[in-house]
This record gives structure tokens, C-alpha cells and sequence, in this order.
């Protein structure tokens, strides 16, 4: 039963943190050390609550991944149903690249240096600087949505994407801010950010789980299944609540979270 208690909490951590700035990474680094829950078993858990995330986002995007693919025709969000699509692979390529290539090289230095507690609280404040940094000194809008970025636009955003290679920074953060900065507008960045989200958790969960297949058991099913359910049940709520939320939100309530946060929890971390 504590497993299955274990299970709840960190899919609920995991379906809420994933896909709001806030890092869900490193939201699980801490809540693991406050329940105790390290190790192999933790890290191949992450992996499975991941895919779960991802297949909400999957769910909701299923018409415009479909479109990417070629397999349906989906309208232009530029208001004209008769344009063509504008966002393509190409976009979604362009934006994934750097961070899986650097991802790759650094996966080792990544694991065995960055993956601690006060590594997380320090990737914190510094996603939630840069998220002021992209609400208030962003450029003049010129992707009002997704059909509407350039090549240029999305490589930009991409470049900005390996930033959350830092646990703790936040991958949605890092791209929405990017965005902004590279002239998208909330709407664009938002939908762009969880769109090449699925390509790069994908990826990254997929490299994860080869290394770490060996860990799983039939014993701990039923576990594993619990906090997948939990994750994409809550990820699809805080994707469809997000969505509605940002634009009158904007990023700043997020980043003001974030350092509340890491001021706590290095609170406790020096008390301990």
C-alpha cells in the first residue's frame, strides 16, 4: 500500500508539473527526497509517469500531429480555412535537434553532476529569471500562432530548449520564454512548446528506458500502471487548464512560484 501511496503522489507531481513552467523534473527530485523514494526504481518510474504526460499531450494534439505527418489536412489557425498548413517536420526538426544533440553528449555529465537537490533549486531561479526575462523584454509579436513561425523562430526556440537540459529549469519554461523572445506570441509558443515536447520526451524516455529496462518486474505492475494512469489523467487537466490560463496569466506567477519554492526547500535542506 505505501508503494501505491508513493505511486499517487509522484504521478499527481508529474501530471501537474509537466507541462507548466514550473519544472517537473525537478519537482520530482524533490518530492522523491522528501519521500524517500531513490534509486534505480524512482529513476525507471520517472521514466513510465513521462510517458504517460506525453500521451496526453498526444491526445490533445492527435489532429495536428496527424497533420504534421501528412495523414490528414488540418486548417491554417491563420483564420483562412483554405491556407495551407505552414507549420511543418521541418519546424518541429529544427526545434528538437540542439537539445537532443547536446542532450546526448552531456547525458553522462547531466546525470552525475545535476541531479541533486541544490542543482534543482539553482535550475529554479534560473528558469524563473529567464521567464521574467521573456515576459517583459520580449520582441514585437510576429507569430500570433503555430502556422505563423518561421524556420528561424523555431530553431531560435530550440536553441532556448537546451537550457532545460539543467534539471530544474524547465523544458515548457525554457521554450515559452524562447518564444517569446524570438517574436511568438503566448498562443504560438504555448502550442509550439507542447507540440515538439512529444518528439523530445519520447526520446529522451525511450533512451532512458533502454538503459534502465532491467528494472522492471511483474511484482511492481500494478505500481508502475498506477502512476502512469495518475500522469496522464492529471497532465491532460493542467495542459487544457494551462492553455486557458496563460494569456491572462502570463509567465510571471509561475516564476514567482519557483523561487518561493527553492527558498523553502533550501530551507529544508539546511535544517535537515
Amino acid at each position: 500500500m505505501h508503494d501505491y501511496i508513493i505511486a499517487i503522489i509522484q504521478g499527481i507531481v508529474e501530471g501537474i508539473t509537466e507541462f507548466l513552467p514550473v519544472s517537473s523534473t525537478g519537482h520530482l527530485i524533490l518530492s522523491g527526497e522528501l519521500l524517500g523514494f531513490k534509486g534505480e526504481k524512482a529513476e525507471t518510474f520517472e521514466i513510465i509517469i513521462q510517458l504517460g504526460a506525453i500521451l496526453a499531450v498526444a491526445v490533445i494534439y492527435w489532429r495536428r500531429i496527424l497533420g504534421l505527418l501528412g495523414l490528414v489536412k488540418v486548417d491554417s489557425e491563420n483564420g483562412n480555412t483554405n491556407a495551407k498548413q505552414k507549420l511543418n517536420l521541418i519546424h518541429v526538426i529544427l526545434a528538437c535537434l540542439p537539445a537532443m544533440v547536446l542532450g546526448l553528449v552531456l547525458h553522462s555529465f547531466i546525470k552525475t553532476y545535476l541531479f541533486s537537490p541544490y542543482t534543482v533549486l539553482a535550475g529554479l531561479v534560473m528558469g524563473g529569471l529567464f521567464m521574467l526575462l521573456g515576459q517583459y523584454k520580449r520582441t514585437a509579436v510576429q507569430a500570433e500562432n503555430i502556422d505563423q513561425l518561421s524556420y528561424k523562430q523555431a530553431i531560435t526556440i530550440g536553441l532556448f530548449q537546451c537550457l532545460s537540459l539543467w534539471p530544474g529549469f524547465s523544458r515548457s519554461g525554457a521554450t515559452i520564454a524562447g518564444g517569446l523572445l524570438a517574436g511568438a506570441g503566448y498562443k504560438a509558443a504555448t502550442n509550439f512548446s507542447f507540440l515538439i515536447a512529444i518528439p523530445m520526451m519520447v526520446a529522451a524516455s525511450g533512451y532512458e528506458l533502454l538503459k534502465s529496462y532491467h528494472t522492471l518486474t511483474a511484482a511492481d505492475a500494478g505500481f508502475f500502471i498506477t502512476g502512469f494512469i495518475v500522469a496522464f489523467a492529471l497532465a491532460l487537466l493542467a495542459v487544457i487548464t494551462f492553455l486557458k490560463l496563460l494569456e491572462r496569466l502570463k509567465l510571471a506567477p509561475f516564476a514567482y512560484y519557483r523561487f518561493v519554492l527553492a527558498a523553502v526547500f533550501l530551507i529544508y535542506l539546511i535544517s535537515k
